[in-house]
């Protein structure tokens, strides 16, 4: 095992039942809409199961899609705790070239906990919209679509809430999320090669782009998990980490048929009927579930697959690469 690895432990050292995962696994077989990419659970800071079906591979960076918000929002924590970020500050404070040219209240009173939160006071995704209102700054496009509400009262799903969050992470520190995180958070959690989607050239989207492994999003779930903690090493603050995965706002709908889309949403997180999560597209997910002490991280494609490899249980701690699908129980 490598220094850097996350300990191995079998399902029955930490409390779980091997027999549920299999469980778990054989309902994803025959689902004709899921295509599984790759799975780690861990417990008590043990990594008790984890597979990659064949041609995803342990050490190969995948899209995250808007699983990528939860490091944005990671980086908002850190600028807060150096004093950089302010969740109370209106959004238009951090451009004021564009003061003059933005009349409307609620988009003058657009706080970062709007912003993080998902709470900009718009009743519809505007990305597409601000993209073409400016297309060289897009934040200043979004500043220009009025908020149908007052910001904080009502949520949307919204992607240049976290654009501009991201971009004014990034002028504050005058370095790119990647570059940011590195020292604070990839570095510290033992996670390497990640890459970014940026636009324009030099700035991180933030809301969606972020290439990274799956331990990259099982170390960051397990930090949430250990409120923050690593390593003995406290990275992020307590208050920080209950603020984001609790309810900023509520995400009730009447034709939302799914209740996990409707537990509310914190920042940059999805509250769950158990737990929370990081979401992105096609099922990328992070799972975190403080009342068991367990992390579930997984990717998933949904669309047509069949013929999936499975996650083998083998209570000996054997290590199995069958299939292309590398297969660990309690290593």
């Amino acid at each position: 095992m490598n220094s850097n690895d996350l300990p191995r432990s079998s399902p029955e050292a930490q409390g779980v039942d091997p027999a549920g995962i299999s469980t778990f696994l054989d309902r994803l077989e025959p689902a004709s809409d899921i295509e599984m990419h790759s799975l780690m659970i861990i417990r008590h800071g043990d990594v008790v199961a984890e597979g990659w079906w064949s041609p995803y591979a342990e050490e190969r960076v995948h899209l995250l899609y808007s699983l990528s918000k939860s490091f944005t929002s990671t980086a908002a924590a850190f600028a807060i705790a150096e004093g950089l970020l302010d969740l109370d500050a209106t959004m238009l404070s951090y451009f004021p070239e564009f003061d003059s040219e933005i009349t409307d209240p609620h988009s003058r009173s657009m706080l970062i906990r709007h912003l993080a939160a998902m709470a900009s006071g718009h009743l519809e995704e505007t990305v597409e919209r601000a993209f073409a209102l400016d297309p060289v700054e897009p934040v200043r496009g979004f500043l220009l679509i009025p908020p149908d509400r007052e910001p904080g009262s009502v949520f949307a799903y919204n992607q240049p809430c976290t654009y501009a969050l991201a971009a004014i992470i990034q002028r504050l520190t005058d370095q790119t999320l990647t570059a940011y995180l590195r020292p604070r958070l990839l570095d510290p959690l033992g996670i390497g090669e990640v890459g970014w989607q940026q636009y324009p050239n030099g700035r991180d989207i933030g809301y969606s782009g972020l290439h990274a492994t799956t331990d990259a999003i099982a170390r960051l779930g397990l930090l949430y998990l250990q409120r923050g903690v690593w390593n003995g090493q406290r990275l992020l603050s307590e208050e920080w980490v209950a603020q984001a995965t609790r309810v900023q706002v509520e995400t009730e709908t009447p034709n939302q048929p799914n209740p996990d889309w409707r537990q509310g949403y914190g920042f940059q997180f999805w509250m769950s009927r158990h737990g929370y999560r990081g979401d992105g597209a096609y099922g990328q997910f992070c799972v975190v579930l403080p009342e068991t002490g367990r992390g579930d991280r997984h990717h998933r494609r949904d669309r047509e697959h069949a013929g999936h490899p499975r996650l083998g249980m083998d209570p000996s701690g054997a290590r199995h690469d069958g299939h292309n699908a590398r297969t660990v129980a309690g290593r």
